[in-house]
């Protein structure tokens, strides 16, 4: 079998390309297509034996403003050639779907979501009323038809959670099967006898759809001490809204943040994810969850007994949340057994099954 991996682009960090690297142990000698690569930006990526972006990455300045690319992507993905290929493997929430097979060539589709901003996050990148909703409804037309037919090109399509699955069977109208992403619970630990202290603790990119400022009204309003992990475009907003008990970090190393996760009364996981890596990765370190219940977190949490879920995301839902968590007494060892449903080598076997699996029906 001759592999080819394919995903959106290759300039950041992120769940997406933890997914990659395991693909990467399983297929080392694939290389891995893209739409623009940044070798400054994506270090990660030397691990495989080749990197191919298309067309245009010899446009100035695309390998980072990737927002600028929107309908030239389709026309990217469209131009590459797998012929040589026997199985190709696309890691996609957006147009990394839409490459072009020739039989005898399989084509499976990670999806991690439907183009968010296409589907359901429209609202929150055109918000109703807006001037660039309306400026940007031709491009939003012809990409969501063009990703409607994208969506049909995949022999099969696999869905990093139970949300996303019902997704794609909403805007795709396609059935797809559940394997979840791989999660490095190995890098986590348990200390016994446990080391909580009286913190809160969030680890998120500072982005709208993240809902920190959620978090960070709930606990102006309550007092109790808040650490926020990430950065992004809504940080200042932020920390001008907090108050003295929330303590923004910017980013940590791995160690600094497992030291964290394993000190923290609960992570608060305010917004709704495609699966959300965080929220595994705290229960592998002992620490429960503070959800709403949405999207991945209904996978991953188990309320009761490795976290407590809000039904709305407001402050007086979230604070009750944090009320009735402290109520609760958590087992970590519950907490660890529920994150090594989602680890590295749990992944990379179910994959090898799966591909066993399409090998015998293709």
């Amino acid at each position: 079998m001759k592999p080819a991996l394919v995903y959106d682009r290759v300039n950041k960090w992120g769940g997406a390309e933890r997914v990659l690297t395991a693909l990467n142990e399983i297929f080392p000698e694939a290389p891995l297509f893209t739409a623009v690569y940044s070798p400054k930006k994506a270090g990660w990526a030397k691990i495989f034996p080749l990197v191919i972006p298309s067309f245009l990455q010899k446009i100035p300045l695309m390998q980072e403003k990737h927002e600028f690319l929107g309908t030239l992507t389709p026309l990217a993905f469209e131009g590459f050639d797998f012929s040589e290929y026997d199985l190709v493997i696309s890691v996609t929430s957006e147009a990394a779907k839409g490459i072009i097979t020739r039989p005898g060539t399989a084509h499976l589709c990670y999806c991690l979501t439907p183009t968010r901003y296409l589907w359901s996050g429209y609202d929150i990148y055109f918000p109703k009323g807006s001037f660039l909703r309306s400026l940007s409804a031709p491009a939003v037309s012809y990409l969501r038809q063009w990703d409607k037919i994208a969506a049909q090109r995949p022999d099969v399509i696999v869905a990093i959670s139970n949300a996303v699955k019902a997704r794609i069977s909403k805007y795709y109208g396609r059935d797809s099967q559940v394997l979840f992403p791989p999660v490095e619970t190995n890098k986590f630990t348990l200390v016994s006898p446990p080391i909580r202290e009286n913190f809160f603790l969030i680890v998120n990119r500072l982005v709208p759809y993240k809902r920190v400022d959620l978090a960070v009204a709930a606990f102006n309003k309550l007092g109790l001490p808040l650490v926020v992990v990430g950065t992004g475009s809504e940080e200042r907003r932020l920390t001008a809204m907090a108050k003295e008990n929330v303590k923004f970090k910017g980013e940590l190393t791995e160690r600094e943040l497992a030291d964290y996760y394993r000190k923290c009364a609960a992570l608060i996981f305010p917004q709704e994810e495609d699966f959300g890596i965080a929220a595994v990765e705290a229960q592998a370190a002992g620490a429960p969850v503070i959800a709403f219940k949405a999207g991945g977190a209904l996978d991953t949490v188990v309320d009761g007994q490795t976290g407590v879920f809000f039904e709305k995301q407001t402050v007086s839902a979230l604070s009750q949340a944090i009320k009735n968590f402290e109520k609760i007494s958590f087992d970590a060892k519950i907490l660890r057994e529920n994150a090594e449903r989602f680890s590295k080598e749990r992944f990379k076997k179910e994959f090898l099954a799966l591909i066993a699996q399409i090998n015998g029906k293709l």
